[in-house]
């Protein structure tokens, strides 16, 4: 088993800038071995929960909610990563997702926790920008995000900024990137 690795994990809401701000970093933080790991990677895509709108009744495979992904691979992942037993050996690893703020078995084992904020009108023309490429209508889009996604944001992902060490706006400029690479390269070597 390797050196343990210093954790940052990266929440905020659907379309936020976890995924851009993962991979702009490792480039930040050479010459440190950054580790990039998705929790996207562990959502139940065979099998998903269901939700029903609550004011429309449309039906919704649902992707926003902790259950969604499977949460013991994801743990057991999780936990390699951070003790060091993987073939490389890694400075820091970047866990980014939806719920890494919200679950405990993931936040307690994070050295700085970061939150993008994003407000939901910008979040959701990413959303379709997004999906639109994929086949997706602009109204399927918008119809499943004023539904569903918006409604478990509040619930799940917005009360879980209180955890973060840094808030950041998810428009990620040049700055705010450079200002987080350099508290990471700083902290980390401590």
């Amino acid at each position: 088993m390797g050196k343990k690795p210093y954790v940052v994990g990266i929440a905020g809401g659907t379309a936020s800038g976890k995924t851009t701000m993962v991979e702009r970093l490792p480039a930040l933080l050479e010459p440190l071995r950054v580790y990039r790991f998705n929790t996207d990677m562990f959502y139940r895509f065979d099998n998903p929960p269901k939700t029903i709108a609550p004011f429309t009744g449309i039906e919704y495979r649902e992707m926003n909610i902790p259950e969604a992904l499977k949460l013991e691979e994801l743990f057991a992942a999780f936990e390699k990563v951070c003790e060091g037993d993987t073939e490389e050996e890694y400075d820091v690893v970047l866990i980014e997702g939806l719920f890494v703020l919200y679950l405990p078995e993931i936040r307690n084992r994070l050295n700085l926790k970061v939150f993008i904020d994003l407000l939901s009108d910008e979040r959701l023309i990413r959303r379709i920008r997004r999906w639109m490429p994929k086949g997706q209508t602009m109204d399927e889009i918008a119809d499943r995000y004023l539904d569903s996604v918006r409604y478990r944001h509040d619930e799940y992902v917005e009360p879980t900024r209180w955890y973060a060490d840094v808030v950041i706006n998810g428009v990620l400029t040049d700055k705010s990137m450079d200002v987080l690479a350099t508290y990471i390269k700083a902290d980390s070597a401590r």
